[in-house]
């Protein structure tokens, strides 16, 4: 599958229809899905790091940033405009939503055309953030473990959220409700990839039996006796198998119609 662009450069040129864009967040979330099911974060979801063919087919790309979930986190990853808001709040164990988070903020940009959040500097991105989700309660802030982010935040004026409806005024019902849903600013509101694929927004696409999880590797027997040259090996034939039976994409949605 020659990749022609990426998605920002797409966006740059032409606008386009739902259809075009259900069938582009269904394929995300389905990378997000196998990728998650492997306690991976991608942690860099934007615009320039997703690839798409002329058939609408697309490809994650660039896991420069990608960690596993059980390992503690810093809040200085990933692009500003697309950066969850509980990294930039210093949580230290923020979770797969931290990509829901990034999805939401895609759709947005693939409706309207423009960046949601396009923040000029680590504050002005929290505000920006803040003026349109709104100022969080205290069941959130308690979540925070910077002292200092917390007293940020309750300095701030309190900003009711913004009525979606009128945010993303040519948007359908279903595509705002999704918005909704995924730019929640507690995390633990979001919906998982898998969930979100159960939107009503993308039924066109979903389909359980074709999306696909990580196989579940054990990696504790033998560990220690395994080599960095068996190491090698192991990572190769796994990426062999994954090109020679790569799981299908749901759709063939040309991208010129």
């Amino acid at each position: 599958m020659l990749m022609g662009a990426d998605l920002s450069n797409i966006l740059k040129i032409q606008r386009l229809n739902d259809e075009h864009i259900q069938f582009l967040v269904y394929q995300i979330l389905r990378g997000l899905k196998y990728i998650h099911s492997a306690g991976i974060i991608h942690r860099d979801l934007k615009p320039s790091n997703i690839a798409v063919n002329e058939d609408c087919e697309l490809k994650i790309l660039d896991f420069g940033l990608a960690r596993q979930t059980d390992n503690e986190m810093t809040g200085y990853v990933a692009t500003r405009w697309y950066r969850a808001p509980e990294i930039m709040l210093n949580w230290m164990h923020y979770t797969q939503t931290v990509d829901i988070w990034s999805v939401g903020c895609i759709l947005a940009e693939l409706i309207t055309g423009r960046t949601l959040f396009p923040g000029s500097d680590h504050i002005d991105q929290l505000t920006r953030i803040m003026n349109v989700v709104g100022t969080p309660n205290e069941e959130f802030l308690a979540k925070i473990q910077s002292e200092e982010a917390r007293n940020y935040i309750r300095n701030l004026p309190k900003m009711p959220r913004k009525d979606f409806r009128r945010l993303f005024s040519t948007a359908s019902a279903a595509a705002v409700d999704l918005l909704e849903k995924m730019l929640q600013l507690d995390p633990d509101y979001r919906p998982t990839a898998a969930e979100a694929m159960e939107h009503e927004y993308l039924a066109a696409y979903h389909d359980e039996t074709d999306e696909p999880v990580a196989e579940e590797l054990d990696l504790d027997e033998g560990l220690e006796t395994t080599n960095i040259d068996d190491w090698r090996r192991l990572i190769w034939d796994e990426i062999e198998d994954f090109a020679a039976h790569p799981p299908a994409v749901a759709d063939d949605t040309n991208m010129d119609e």
